[in-house]
C-alpha cells in the first residue's frame, strides 16, 4: 500500500539573468512507508519468497559461471548479472522486513509484560488488602466490649421492668443485637437514677455531718466543766470509796496493752469484782513508763548508733530487741490482813510472745533480823513450783528455742533477774497457749486446715511463690494403707519400697476448670525430717500420671525433688503447705501453657495464659517451665 501526494511545481526561467526560478506546479509524488507495508505482508508468503529468491539467485550464479566457463558474450553475463542484483535487493528488503517484524514483535511482548506486572502489582494489592482485611475481621471476633463486663438484669427482670418504649418487645425478642442495645438503655437509665440518689445521699451526709458538727462543738464545750465537777467530787468519792477518776485513766490506759496483758487485766478485774469479799483487799493497775526513762532509752540508743558497729556489738543489740519488753506493763497488790502487801508486776515480751512476772514483798515489820522469813520471802523464789516442775527458769514458748539460737543465748535462765519469771501459769492467765510437740501441732493442721481447702502460707514463704494461683485445694481426705495400694498411679512407688504400714496417706484434690487433679500424700511419721512423698493423677480430657506424662513427672520433681527451696523457717514445719502450694502453681503453668498449645480453636480459652514463661516448652520431651523466679516474677527451666 502506498500513498500518494499531488503538489504544484512551476518551473520559471529569468530571461535576463539567465536564472532559474522554482514554483510549485503540479505533479504527482508518491511517498512509500515500510511499516505500513508490514503490516499487510504475510510472513509466511516473505519465507516462501526467501526461499523461492535464494533459489533464484543460485540458478543464476551457476548459469554465470558457466557463461564464463564456456567463454560467452558479455551481455548476457551482464544481463544475469542485473536479475543477481536485483534479486539482493530483495533479500536487503526481506532482512528489513524480518528485522521491522522482531523489533515490533520485541515491542509487543515488552508491551504485554508491562500488561502483565500492573496486574501483578494489582493481585499484590489485593492480596495486602484481602490479608489487612483477615486481621481486622480476626480483631473484631477476638474483641470483647466492655458491655459484656456490665452484669445487666436478666431478659425476664427486663421485660417486666423496663418501659415499652425501651424494652420494645415486637423488635428486641427477635433480634438478640437489639435487645442487647435496649438492655444498655435501661441500664443506663438505671445508673442515672442511682446517680441521682447517690447525689441526694451526699446532700443528706453533709446535712447530718454538719449537725454532727455541731453537736460535737456544744459537747467539746461541756469538757471544761464537766472537769470541774470531776474536780469538785473529788473528796466525795474519796468518801465512797469509788475511785471513778481512776478508773477511768486506767481504762484509757489500757486500750493501748498488748492482748496478754489485757486479758490478765479483764480476767482479774473480773475475779475481783466477784470475789472481792473473800478475796480480800487487792488493787490493780495498769503502769505507765517515765519520761526521763524514755529519754535515758532513746541516747542510749543515739549513742550506740554513734559506736562503731562491731560484731560483739551488732549481737548485744539483736539480743536486746529480741529481750525487749512492751513499754506497758501491769501490778497487782495483794493486801493481806496484817498489813502486808504482795506486789506482782507483769511484763509482755513482744518478739518473745510470752508473759514474765515479779514480785517484791513489803512487810509492815523488819525481817533483817530473822532467821529464815527472808530467805522464804525472797522475790526471786516466792512463786516458784506453784504448779509441778514450774520453776519460772525457762520460756514455755518452743519456739523461743530456735530465736534464741539466731542471737546467741544459750539459756533464759541468765535473764530472769532482769526480764521475770515465764511460769506456765502467768502465760495461762493471759490466755497464751504454747505446745510441747512440733509433730503434735503438725498433725493438727495436716488433719483439720485442708478440709476447709485453706492452703495457711506463711509470710515468710509468700515469695516462693506469685501472688495469683488460680488452681485450688478442693478437698484433703485421709485413707487407709490398702486404700492406698489400689491406686493406679502409687505402684511404682510401692514397688520402690518408699512406703510403709505405719505411714499416713491423704488424698488431696486440686481442681481448675474442668481439670482435676489427684495427689495422693505419704506423710512419714518423722515430718518433717522426712519430707511428704506425692504421686499425680491428671484428669483432663484423659487420663495422665507421671508414668506416661513427663511433664506430670516433672512437677512430682519439682514437689518432691526440691525441699530444701520449700522448707521455710526451722524447723520446716510449712514443708507440706508449700508443697500443696507449689502443685497448685505448677498445674496453673501445665494448663495454662498445654491448653495454648493443643487448642487451636479461634475465641476465649479456658485457661488464659495468666503467668509468664520464657519458653513454653523446651527438649524433644517439650517439658514446661515449672521453677518460679523470685523477685522477676516469671517461670523459667531448670
Amino acid at each position: 500500500c502506498q500513498k500518494s501526494i499531488c503538489c504544484l511545481v512551476w518551473k520559471v526561467v529569468c530571461v535576463s539573468s539567465g536564472h532559474s526560478l522554482c514554483v510549485c506546479v503540479p505533479q504527482d509524488v508518491r511517498v512509500y512507508n515500510e511499516e505500513v507495508e508490514l503490516e499487510a505482508r504475510d510472513p509466511q508468503q516473505d519465507y516462501m519468497l526467501y526461499k523461492d529468491t535464494c533459489a533464484a539467485l543460485a540458478k543464476l550464479m551457476a548459469e554465470i559461471q558457466e557463461l564464463k566457463a564456456g567463454g560467452a558474450k558479455s551481455v548476457e553475463i551482464e544481463e544475469r548479472r542485473t536479475q543477481c542484483s536485483v534479486h539482493f535487493i530483495t533479500l536487503k528488503k526481506l532482512n528489513r522486513l524480518a528485522h521491522m517484524r522482531l523489533k515490533k514483535g520485541r515491542d509487543q511482548t515488552h508491551e504485554a509484560k508491562q500488561r502483565v506486572d500492573v496486574l501483578h502489582l494489582q493481585l499484590q494489592n489485593l492480596l495486602y488488602e484481602v490479608m489487612h482485611l483477615q486481621k481486622e475481621i480476626g480483631k473484631c471476633l477476638e474483641f470483647r466490649s466492655q458491655h459484656e463486663e456490665i452484669e445487666l438484669v436478666s431478659e425476664e427482670e427486663f421485660f417486666q421492668e423496663a418501659p415499652a418504649e425501651i424494652s420494645r418487645p415486637h423488635v428486641t425478642r427477635d433480634d438478640q443485637h437489639q435487645l442487647t442495645l435496649a438492655r444498655l438503655d435501661w441500664e443506663l437509665e438505671q445508673r442515672k437514677r442511682l446517680a441521682e440518689q447517690y447525689k441526694m445521699s451526699l446532700a443528706r451526709k453533709e446535712k447530718i455531718q454538719k449537725a454532727i458538727e455541731q453537736k460535737r462543738e456544744y459537747l467539746s464545750s461541756l469538757q471544761p466543766g464537766l472537769q470541774n465537777i470531776m474536780q469538785a467530787s473529788l473528796p466525795v468519792q474519796e468518801y465512797l470509796a469509788i475511785p471513778f477518776e481512776h478508773m477511768q485513766k486506767q481504762a484509757e490506759v489500757s486500750r493501748h496493752l498488748p492482748p496478754p496483758l489485757y486479758v490478765l487485766l479483764v480476767q482479774a478485774g473480773a475475779y475481783g469484782q466477784a470475789c472481792g469479799k473473800t478475796l480480800g483487799s487487792y488493787v490493780l493497775c495498769v503502769l505507765v513508763p517515765d519520761d526521763e526513762s524514755d529519754s535515758d532509752a532513746e541516747e542510749e540508743q543515739q549513742n550506740t548508733k554513734r559506736r562503731r558497729a562491731t560484731v560483739g556489738v551488732q549481737l548485744d543489740d539483736k539480743r536486746k530487741e529480741m529481750l525487749r519488753r512492751h513499754p506497758l506493763s501491769l501490778c497487782v497488790d495483794l493486801k493481806c490482813k496484817d498489813g502486808s502487801v504482795l506486789h506482782l508486776f507483769f511484763y509482755y515480751l513482744m518478739n518473745l510472745n510470752i508473759l514474765t512476772v515479779k514480785t517484791k514483798v513489803s512487810t509492815t515489820t523488819d525481817l533483817s533480823g530473822a532467821v529464815s522469813a527472808g530467805e522464804l520471802l525472797n522475790s526471786e523464789s516466792l512463786l516458784n513450783c506453784l504448779y509441778a516442775s514450774d520453776h519460772g527458769k525457762e520460756t514455755p514458748n518452743p519456739a523461743n528455742r530456735y530465736q534464741f539460737d539466731k542471737v546467741g543465748i544459750t539459756t533464759f535462765a541468765d535473764y530472769v533477774s532482769d526480764l521475770g519469771h515465764p511460769y506456765v501459769w502467768v502465760q495461762k492467765l493471759g490466755g497464751l497457749q504454747f505446745s510441747s510437740d512440733f509433730v503434735a501441732l503438725t498433725m493438727q493442721w495436716v488433719c483439720s486446715v485442708p478440709e476447709h481447702s485453706i492452703i495457711p502460707v506463711s509470710s515468710e514463704c509468700q515469695h516462693l511463690f506469685p501472688a495469683k494461683v488460680v488452681s485450688g485445694l478442693m478437698r484433703w481426705t485421709m485413707m487407709s494403707y490398702q486404700e492406698f495400694t489400689e491406686l493406679g498411679f502409687v505402684q511404682h512407688v510401692l514397688k520402690a519400697g518408699l512406703v510403709r504400714e505405719t505411714d499416713l496417706f491423704f488424698m488431696a484434690v486440686v481442681e481448675r476448670g474442668t481439670a482435676r487433679l489427684l495427689a495422693a500424700v505419704v506423710m512419714n511419721p518423722r515430718y518433717p525430717e522426712v519430707a511428704p512423698l506425692f504421686s499425680f493423677s491428671l484428669h483432663w480430657k484423659e487420663e495422665r500420671s507421671g508414668r506416661t506424662d513427663d511433664n506430670l513427672r516433672a512437677m512430682e520433681s519439682e514437689v518432691n525433688v526440691f525441699r530444701s527451696e520449700l522448707q521455710g523457717p526451722r524447723p520446716g514445719l510449712q514443708l507440706l503447705t508449700n508443697q500443696i502450694q507449689r502443685l497448685c502453681v505448677c498445674l496453673d503453668v501445665y494448663l495454662e501453657t498445654e491448653s495454648q498449645v493443643c487448642d487451636g480453636s479461634e475465641g476465649p480459652k479456658e485457661f488464659p495464659r495468666e503467668k509468664m514463661c520464657l519458653r513454653t516448652a523446651r527438649g524433644p520431651s517439650r517439658l514446661k517451665p515449672f521453677k518460679y523466679n523470685h523477685p522477676q516474677g516469671f517461670f523459667s527451666h531448670r
